[in-house]
């Protein structure tokens, strides 16, 4: 698949991860129930198209199972943890203070 040339990304986001192009909903469609569960519950958009290739990687790797899907949903609760320490690191870097969500000690909302 090729790279997306343009969105509206004004995150750093684009720093850290690689953006897949492809038709979003229809990858959405085809991921099972649970894990369009977790992405719809992200904190950021997980782009669809990219889950559907890591889904498709994790299904080579343990078949289309449970313990794939739990794989996957663990993958991507790790991605979540990576991008919100980068937002509060650069939040730190940009403005001298703590992220205000790290300084309440608040959960992500959901």
């Amino acid at each position: 698949m090729r790279k997306v040339a343009a969105d509206n990304e004004r995150t750093l986001r684009h720093a850290m991860w690689r953006r897949y192009a492809g038709d979003d909903w229809a990858a959405f469609d085809a991921l099972p129930a649970t894990i369009r569960e977790r992405v719809t519950a992200h904190a950021y958009d997980p782009w669809s198209v990219n889950v559907m290739m890591l889904w498709q990687h994790y299904k080579r790797l343990y078949g289309r199972t449970t313990r794939a899907e739990r794989a996957l949903i663990k993958y991507l609760d790790y991605c979540e943890r990576l991008e919100r320490e980068a937002f509060a690191s650069r939040y730190s870097d940009d403005y001298g203070t703590v992220l205000p969500h790290d300084a309440a000690c608040a959960t992500v909302l959901r």
